[in-house]
Protein backbone atom coordinates (compact mmCIF):
# COMPACT_ATOMS: atom_id res chain seq x y z
CA UNK A 1 0.00 0.00 0.00
CA UNK A 2 1.42 3.38 -0.96
CA UNK A 3 1.99 6.04 1.68
CA UNK A 4 -0.57 8.33 0.13
CA UNK A 5 -3.23 5.58 0.09
CA UNK A 6 -2.47 4.64 3.72
CA UNK A 7 -2.76 8.31 4.72
CA UNK A 8 -6.10 8.68 3.00
CA UNK A 9 -7.47 5.60 4.78
CA UNK A 10 -6.17 6.80 8.12
CA UNK A 11 -7.70 10.23 7.66
CA UNK A 12 -10.99 8.69 6.56
CA UNK A 13 -11.07 6.46 9.62
CA UNK A 14 -10.32 9.39 11.86
CA UNK A 15 -13.12 11.43 10.32
CA UNK A 16 -15.58 8.56 10.81
CA UNK A 17 -14.55 8.23 14.43
CA UNK A 18 -14.89 11.94 15.02
CA UNK A 19 -18.37 12.22 13.42
CA UNK A 20 -20.31 10.88 16.44
CA UNK A 21 -18.24 13.12 18.70
CA UNK A 22 -19.08 16.09 16.49
CA UNK A 23 -22.79 15.28 16.64
CA UNK A 24 -22.68 14.93 20.42
CA UNK A 25 -20.79 18.20 20.69
CA UNK A 26 -23.49 19.86 18.59
CA UNK A 27 -26.20 18.46 20.87
CA UNK A 28 -24.26 19.63 23.93
CA UNK A 29 -24.25 23.22 22.66
CA UNK A 30 -27.76 23.13 21.18
CA UNK A 31 -29.67 25.40 21.19
CA UNK A 32 -27.33 28.31 20.68
CA UNK A 33 -29.96 30.56 19.08
CA UNK A 34 -33.72 31.06 18.70
CA UNK A 35 -35.80 27.94 18.02
CA UNK A 36 -38.83 28.35 15.78
CA UNK A 37 -42.06 26.49 16.64
CA UNK A 38 -44.46 26.34 13.70
CA UNK A 39 -48.21 26.43 14.32
CA UNK A 40 -50.63 25.73 11.50
CA UNK A 41 -53.52 27.74 12.92
CA UNK A 42 -54.15 31.40 13.83
CA UNK A 43 -53.24 33.01 17.15
CA UNK A 44 -55.81 32.52 19.87
CA UNK A 45 -56.94 29.00 18.98
CA UNK A 46 -56.46 25.87 21.03
CA UNK A 47 -53.33 24.62 19.28
CA UNK A 48 -51.73 28.07 19.33
CA UNK A 49 -52.42 28.44 23.05
CA UNK A 50 -51.01 24.97 23.72
CA UNK A 51 -47.90 25.82 21.72
CA UNK A 52 -47.30 29.02 23.66
CA UNK A 53 -47.40 27.18 26.99
CA UNK A 54 -44.87 24.63 25.74
CA UNK A 55 -42.70 27.30 24.11
CA UNK A 56 -42.52 29.36 27.29
CA UNK A 57 -41.42 26.41 29.44
CA UNK A 58 -38.92 25.09 26.87
CA UNK A 59 -37.46 28.59 26.53
CA UNK A 60 -36.77 28.52 30.28
CA UNK A 61 -35.18 25.08 30.10
CA UNK A 62 -33.06 25.82 27.04
CA UNK A 63 -32.05 29.35 27.87
CA UNK A 64 -33.05 30.35 24.34
CA UNK A 65 -36.30 31.83 23.09
CA UNK A 66 -38.75 29.51 21.37
CA UNK A 67 -40.66 31.71 18.91
CA UNK A 68 -44.13 30.84 17.62
CA UNK A 69 -44.60 31.21 13.87
CA UNK A 70 -48.26 31.00 12.85
CA UNK A 71 -48.90 29.72 9.31
CA UNK A 72 -52.69 29.23 9.24
CA UNK A 73 -54.58 27.58 6.45
CA UNK A 74 -55.28 24.25 4.72
CA UNK A 75 -56.05 22.49 7.98
CA UNK A 76 -52.47 22.92 9.20
CA UNK A 77 -50.81 21.62 6.03
CA UNK A 78 -49.07 24.92 5.22
CA UNK A 79 -47.10 24.80 8.47
CA UNK A 80 -46.39 21.07 8.05
CA UNK A 81 -45.00 21.73 4.57
CA UNK A 82 -42.77 24.52 5.91
CA UNK A 83 -41.44 22.24 8.65
CA UNK A 84 -40.91 19.22 6.40
CA UNK A 85 -38.81 21.36 4.03
CA UNK A 86 -36.89 23.26 6.74
CA UNK A 87 -33.24 22.58 7.46
CA UNK A 88 -32.93 19.58 9.83
CA UNK A 89 -30.70 21.50 12.21
CA UNK A 90 -32.81 21.45 15.37
CA UNK A 91 -33.99 25.03 15.02
CA UNK A 92 -37.41 24.31 13.47
CA UNK A 93 -40.15 22.36 15.23
CA UNK A 94 -43.89 22.08 14.75
CA UNK A 95 -46.75 21.41 17.13
CA UNK A 96 -49.26 19.44 15.08
CA UNK A 97 -52.60 17.79 15.84
CA UNK A 98 -53.05 14.05 15.45
CA UNK A 99 -51.23 11.81 12.99
CA UNK A 100 -49.86 13.69 9.95
CA UNK A 101 -49.90 10.44 7.97
CA UNK A 102 -53.71 10.53 7.82
CA UNK A 103 -53.35 13.41 5.36
CA UNK A 104 -51.89 11.01 2.78
CA UNK A 105 -55.19 9.12 2.88
CA UNK A 106 -57.20 12.28 2.27
CA UNK A 107 -55.20 14.07 -0.40
CA UNK A 108 -53.99 12.60 -3.69
CA UNK A 109 -51.13 15.05 -3.80
CA UNK A 110 -49.43 16.78 -0.91
CA UNK A 111 -46.59 19.29 -1.16
CA UNK A 112 -44.73 17.35 1.53
CA UNK A 113 -44.32 13.78 2.74
CA UNK A 114 -45.71 13.30 6.27
CA UNK A 115 -42.86 10.82 6.82
CA UNK A 116 -40.53 13.83 6.68
CA UNK A 117 -41.93 14.98 10.04
CA UNK A 118 -39.93 13.14 12.70
CA UNK A 119 -41.71 12.48 16.02
CA UNK A 120 -40.36 14.10 19.20
CA UNK A 121 -43.08 13.81 21.86
CA UNK A 122 -46.76 14.17 22.56
CA UNK A 123 -47.70 17.12 24.76
CA UNK A 124 -51.30 16.24 25.54
CA UNK A 125 -54.59 14.62 24.58
CA UNK A 126 -57.95 16.23 23.94
CA UNK A 127 -61.42 15.50 22.53
CA UNK A 128 -63.50 17.76 20.33
CA UNK A 129 -66.74 19.55 21.13
CA UNK A 130 -69.92 19.98 19.12
CA UNK A 131 -71.36 23.44 19.72
CA UNK A 132 -74.30 25.44 18.40
CA UNK A 133 -75.42 29.08 18.78
CA UNK A 134 -77.31 29.99 21.93
CA UNK A 135 -80.23 30.83 19.62
CA UNK A 136 -80.24 27.29 18.20
CA UNK A 137 -83.43 25.24 18.61
CA UNK A 138 -81.26 22.24 19.51
CA UNK A 139 -80.97 21.79 23.25
CA UNK A 140 -79.54 18.27 22.98
CA UNK A 141 -77.57 16.33 20.40
CA UNK A 142 -80.54 14.00 19.98
CA UNK A 143 -82.59 16.99 18.73
CA UNK A 144 -79.80 17.91 16.31
CA UNK A 145 -79.66 14.36 14.91
CA UNK A 146 -83.45 14.09 14.55
CA UNK A 147 -83.64 17.35 12.58
CA UNK A 148 -80.61 16.44 10.43
CA UNK A 149 -82.15 13.11 9.44
CA UNK A 150 -85.41 14.79 8.49
CA UNK A 151 -83.66 17.61 6.59
CA UNK A 152 -80.65 16.22 4.67
CA UNK A 153 -78.03 18.83 3.80
CA UNK A 154 -79.78 21.68 5.60
CA UNK A 155 -77.59 21.90 8.71
CA UNK A 156 -74.23 23.61 8.23
CA UNK A 157 -71.20 22.83 10.36
CA UNK A 158 -67.77 24.46 10.53
CA UNK A 159 -64.29 23.02 11.07
CA UNK A 160 -60.74 24.34 10.68
CA UNK A 161 -60.57 22.72 7.24
CA UNK A 162 -60.59 19.40 5.39
CA UNK A 163 -58.13 17.02 6.97
CA UNK A 164 -58.08 18.76 10.35
CA UNK A 165 -58.81 16.72 13.47
CA UNK A 166 -62.22 18.35 14.10
CA UNK A 167 -63.13 17.75 10.45
CA UNK A 168 -62.38 14.05 10.84
CA UNK A 169 -64.45 13.97 14.05
CA UNK A 170 -67.32 15.53 12.13
CA UNK A 171 -67.05 13.08 9.26
CA UNK A 172 -67.03 10.17 11.69
CA UNK A 173 -70.11 11.63 13.36
CA UNK A 174 -71.92 11.94 10.01
CA UNK A 175 -71.14 8.32 9.20
CA UNK A 176 -72.09 6.86 12.58
CA UNK A 177 -75.17 9.05 13.15
CA UNK A 178 -76.40 8.52 9.60
CA UNK A 179 -76.86 12.22 8.85
CA UNK A 180 -76.12 14.48 5.89
CA UNK A 181 -74.88 17.85 7.15
CA UNK A 182 -73.03 20.46 5.06
CA UNK A 183 -69.41 21.19 5.87
CA UNK A 184 -68.14 24.81 5.83
CA UNK A 185 -64.33 24.93 6.12
CA UNK A 186 -62.66 27.92 7.77
CA UNK A 187 -59.01 28.95 7.76
CA UNK A 188 -58.52 27.92 11.34
CA UNK A 189 -61.74 28.23 13.30
CA UNK A 190 -61.27 31.32 15.42
CA UNK A 191 -62.80 34.78 15.30
CA UNK A 192 -64.48 34.58 11.88
CA UNK A 193 -66.18 31.26 12.39
CA UNK A 194 -67.10 32.02 15.99
CA UNK A 195 -68.65 35.32 14.90
CA UNK A 196 -70.69 33.50 12.24
CA UNK A 197 -71.74 30.82 14.71
CA UNK A 198 -72.81 33.25 17.43
CA UNK A 199 -74.76 35.26 14.85
CA UNK A 200 -76.56 32.13 13.68
CA UNK A 201 -75.03 32.11 10.18
CA UNK A 202 -73.67 28.65 11.01
CA UNK A 203 -75.70 25.91 12.64
CA UNK A 204 -72.89 24.07 14.39
CA UNK A 205 -69.15 23.75 14.84
CA UNK A 206 -66.78 20.88 15.55
CA UNK A 207 -63.52 21.97 17.10
CA UNK A 208 -61.06 21.19 19.85
CA UNK A 209 -61.71 21.70 23.53
CA UNK A 210 -58.89 24.24 23.52
CA UNK A 211 -60.62 26.39 20.93
CA UNK A 212 -64.20 26.04 22.21
CA UNK A 213 -64.17 25.38 25.95
CA UNK A 214 -63.58 29.05 26.87
CA UNK A 215 -66.59 30.07 24.74
CA UNK A 216 -68.69 27.32 26.29
CA UNK A 217 -67.65 28.31 29.82
CA UNK A 218 -68.39 31.94 28.98
CA UNK A 219 -71.86 30.94 27.72
CA UNK A 220 -71.18 32.40 24.27
CA UNK A 221 -72.26 29.13 22.66
CA UNK A 222 -74.12 25.98 23.69
CA UNK A 223 -72.26 22.68 23.83
CA UNK A 224 -74.20 19.60 22.75
CA UNK A 225 -71.56 16.91 23.26
CA UNK A 226 -67.93 15.92 23.71
CA UNK A 227 -66.34 13.33 21.40
CA UNK A 228 -64.52 11.27 24.06
CA UNK A 229 -65.88 7.85 25.08
CA UNK A 230 -66.37 9.00 28.67
CA UNK A 231 -67.30 12.45 29.94
CA UNK A 232 -64.25 14.66 29.94
CA UNK A 233 -62.96 15.25 33.50
CA UNK A 234 -62.32 18.91 32.78
CA UNK A 235 -65.97 19.46 31.78
CA UNK A 236 -67.98 16.61 33.35
CA UNK A 237 -71.38 18.24 32.72
CA UNK A 238 -71.04 17.87 28.94
CA UNK A 239 -72.58 14.59 27.69
CA UNK A 240 -70.70 12.37 25.25
CA UNK A 241 -71.76 11.76 21.66
CA UNK A 242 -72.06 8.07 22.53
CA UNK A 243 -74.60 8.68 25.28
CA UNK A 244 -76.49 11.16 23.09
CA UNK A 245 -77.72 8.86 20.37
CA UNK A 246 -74.57 7.58 18.64
CA UNK A 247 -73.44 4.50 20.57
CA UNK A 248 -69.81 3.51 20.13
CA UNK A 249 -68.70 6.93 18.94
CA UNK A 250 -65.28 8.04 20.19
CA UNK A 251 -62.67 10.44 18.90
CA UNK A 252 -59.80 11.68 21.06
CA UNK A 253 -56.67 13.14 19.55
CA UNK A 254 -53.39 14.65 20.65
CA UNK A 255 -50.97 17.48 20.05
CA UNK A 256 -47.39 16.47 19.37
CA UNK A 257 -44.01 17.94 18.53
CA UNK A 258 -42.19 17.05 15.31
CA UNK A 259 -38.98 18.14 13.59
CA UNK A 260 -37.74 17.83 10.00
CA UNK A 261 -36.51 14.34 9.18
CA UNK A 262 -32.76 14.11 9.56
CA UNK A 263 -32.53 16.33 12.63
CA UNK A 264 -29.53 15.03 14.67
CA UNK A 265 -30.62 12.14 16.88
CA UNK A 266 -28.93 13.59 19.96
CA UNK A 267 -30.86 16.83 19.50
CA UNK A 268 -34.16 14.94 19.13
CA UNK A 269 -33.27 13.00 22.29
CA UNK A 270 -32.64 16.26 24.18
CA UNK A 271 -35.86 17.81 22.84
CA UNK A 272 -37.78 14.77 24.02
CA UNK A 273 -36.17 14.65 27.47
CA UNK A 274 -36.78 18.35 28.06
CA UNK A 275 -40.38 18.10 26.85
CA UNK A 276 -40.99 15.22 29.27
CA UNK A 277 -39.50 17.37 32.06
CA UNK A 278 -41.67 20.35 31.12
CA UNK A 279 -44.88 18.30 31.08
CA UNK A 280 -44.11 16.72 34.45
CA UNK A 281 -44.32 20.18 36.01
CA UNK A 282 -47.65 20.54 37.86
CA UNK A 283 -47.78 24.23 37.00
CA UNK A 284 -47.66 23.38 33.28
CA UNK A 285 -50.32 20.69 33.68
CA UNK A 286 -52.59 23.26 35.35
CA UNK A 287 -52.10 25.71 32.48
CA UNK A 288 -53.34 23.12 30.01
CA UNK A 289 -56.50 22.27 31.94
CA UNK A 290 -58.50 25.40 30.92
CA UNK A 291 -57.70 24.49 27.31
CA UNK A 292 -59.26 21.06 27.74
CA UNK A 293 -55.90 19.36 27.34
CA UNK A 294 -54.60 16.57 29.55
CA UNK A 295 -50.81 16.93 29.54
CA UNK A 296 -49.08 13.74 28.40
CA UNK A 297 -45.61 13.11 27.00
CA UNK A 298 -44.23 10.14 25.06
CA UNK A 299 -41.04 8.78 23.57
CA UNK A 300 -40.53 9.34 19.82
CA UNK A 301 -41.16 5.63 19.21
CA UNK A 302 -44.39 5.70 21.22
CA UNK A 303 -45.59 8.68 19.21
CA UNK A 304 -44.67 6.95 15.94
CA UNK A 305 -46.66 3.86 16.99
CA UNK A 306 -49.65 6.00 18.01
CA UNK A 307 -49.55 7.75 14.63
CA UNK A 308 -49.38 4.43 12.76
CA UNK A 309 -52.37 3.11 14.70
CA UNK A 310 -54.38 6.22 13.84
CA UNK A 311 -53.59 5.87 10.13
CA UNK A 312 -54.69 2.24 10.29
CA UNK A 313 -57.90 3.25 12.09
CA UNK A 314 -58.88 6.02 9.69
CA UNK A 315 -57.87 4.30 6.44
CA UNK A 316 -60.93 2.03 6.07
CA UNK A 317 -63.29 4.78 7.26
CA UNK A 318 -61.95 7.29 4.73
CA UNK A 319 -62.08 4.72 1.90
CA UNK A 320 -65.56 3.46 2.72
CA UNK A 321 -67.01 6.95 3.11
CA UNK A 322 -65.23 8.26 0.01
CA UNK A 323 -63.80 11.22 1.96
CA UNK A 324 -61.37 13.28 -0.09
CA UNK A 325 -59.63 16.54 0.64
CA UNK A 326 -60.30 19.58 -1.48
Amino acid sequence: MTLSRRLVLQLGGSAAALAPLSRRAFADTWPSRIVKLEVGFPPGGGLDSAARIAASRLSDIWGQTVVIENRPGAGGRIAMDATAHAAPDGYTMILAPGAPGVLSLLFDSLTFDPADLEPVSMIGTYPNLIVVPNSSPFAKLEDFITFAKANPGKITWASPGVGSIPYMAGELFKRMAGVDITHVPYRGVTAGAMTDLIAGRLDAMFNTTGSLLPAVSGKQVRCLAVTSAQRFPIAPDIPTVAESGVPGYEDVSWYALYVPKGTPADVVKKMNADTVTALADDAIKQKYIPLGILAASSTPDELASKNAADVARWGPIIKEAGIKGE
